[in-house]
């Protein structure tokens, strides 16, 4: 009995082993290098997939999982690692496993949202746009762009109330949604107001129907 197990777990070892494409090479998607983009990174590819034969993107799609996996990226730009596993109700593991095999085949990349990793398919987007589907992933931004694009001019108050946030969140939100340059400050005596600058309207109103 011990023997038949142990050759049986031999085989499928071997089994396994002899169904991965040697291509792949070493799966760990920790080993992939990034570039700093405050405060984003955007993955690059690592330096040994430069000396392994390339990943052709449809034999890599051949695969249902992966299929599945691109295709939900696909149509969720941004959308989160954990959130693709949830989604397609994956194992963490196995979605790792096939996240790592589209990225090293240039089919998907990611960008780092906080502690986040947001993916995309590759060369979709700007990198800028990458940036601002992020930020508009997170619900707060999102209702601030929402409510600025339909009320065109709010205080600071005003805005406070309408996302339903205290003025010091609001504030803190503010600063951190001061680099995307879409929101335009006007002191009005001792108030702020806020509008959306009416060039990135239409950039705005595209990519929040892309994150409903």
């Amino acid at each position: 009995m011990i023997v038949g197990c142990f050759v049986t777990s031999n085989y499928q070892y071997q089994n396994f082993s002899s169904n991965q494409n040697p291509n792949y090479g070493p799966l760990n998607i920790a080993s992939f290098n990034a570039i700093t983009l405050s405060p984003y990174n955007l993955l690059t590819f690592p330096s040994l997939v430069s000396l392994q034969t390339p990943l052709i993107s449809h034999e890599v799609l051949a695969n249902s999982t992966r299929s599945q996996i691109f295709n939900h990226i696909s149509q969720n730009p941004g959308v989160q690692f954990r959130a693709i596993a949830s989604a397609l109700c994956l194992p963490v593991g196995l979605a790792e496993y096939h996240l790592d095999i589209l990225s090293r085949s240039g089919l998907v990349s990611f960008i780092r949202d906080g502690r986040y990793k947001r993916f995309f398919v590759s060369k979709r987007f700007s990198i800028s746009d990458m940036k601002l589907i992020c930020v508009l992933r997170r619900r707060t931004p999102k209702k601030i762009f929402t409510v600025l694009l339909s009320k065109r001019q709010l205080s600071h108050g005003q805005l406070a109330e309408e996302v339903s946030v205290t003025s010091q969140a609001l504030t803190w939100q503010m600063k951190t949604l001061k680099d995307t340059q879409l929101i335009l400050h006007v002191n009005d005596g001792l108030r702020i107001v806020y509008s959306i600058d009416q060039s990135a309207a239409p950039l705005l109103e595209k990519y929040l129907t892309v994150v409903e």
